[in-house]
């Protein structure tokens, strides 16, 4: 039976993504790095750490780990400063509608995110009441595909996977999700998300009945 939903943050409760988009940008144009959409797109739901690393692959770049790290704090400062114009408006149009009928359904919901600014994105929309566990960046140290972040959130929920769905928007979330054995409901195009269980296009599709009508036998 299910009882417990897993989401993913970012292209799923709310849209950052131009945000780290912006972000990363200009540190790419102050370093003199070539960086565009198609490039940000493969940065889609993993880590700072590795979204550097792969902008450094693109440009063929080599530096220390100590230089990396002061970049990729960079960047987060510039992206952190541009959150705090993010409000309650600021949901994906569906999402605060879900969480919301979750919520009244007595489900758990958990957090589960790559992204170690998390809390403060959940605080800017007024989210917090909504999840019972906040799984982000800083609370497991394998990133997706790997499973934990779902794992570490259905562990602190106290459910087992086959327990929980889990919402993502990236490919290599459902991997991770495929891996530790949940669930997986994706938000996004056939070609990113299409091996999830359902996909929908937006998360104003993506309704508690579409889901159950899916997993009827779950429910």
């Amino acid at each position: 039976m299910i009882k417990g939903f897993i989401f993913d943050l970012d292209g799923v409760i709310t849209d950052t993504a131009e945000l780290h988009y912006d972000a990363w940008k200009k540190l790419a144009d102050e370093m003199g790095w070539e960086f565009d959409r198609e490039v940000n797109e493969k940065l889609r739901g993993i880590s700072r750490m590795d979204s550097i690393k792969v902008i450094m692959d693109h440009n063929g770049v080599s530096l220390n780990e100590d230089t990396i790290v002061e970049l990729a704090t960079k960047k987060n400062d510039i992206y952190v400063n541009s959150l705090d114009d993010m409000t309650q408006e600021d949901y994906l149009p569906g999402a605060r509608e879900l969480l919301t009928h979750l919520r009244s359904e007595g489900f758990s919901v958990a957090l589960g995110s790559a992204s170690k600014n998390a809390n403060k994105v959940l605080k800017q929309l007024n989210a917090i009441h909504f999840f019972d566990v906040i799984g982000d960046g800083n609370s497991v140290t394998n990133s997706k595909p790997a499973p934990d972040i779902f794992l570490f959130a259905s562990e602190k929920l106290g459910l087992r996977p086959e327990n929980c769905i889990v919402f993502e928007d990236a490919e290599k979330g459902i991997d991770a999700a495929k891996a530790g054995n949940f669930h997986s409901v994706g938000i996004g195009p056939e070609e990113r998300v299409g091996h999830a269980d359902i996909r929908f296009d937006t998360m104003k599709e993506a309704t508690l009945f579409a889901v159950k009508s899916h997993f009827k036998d779950l429910f």
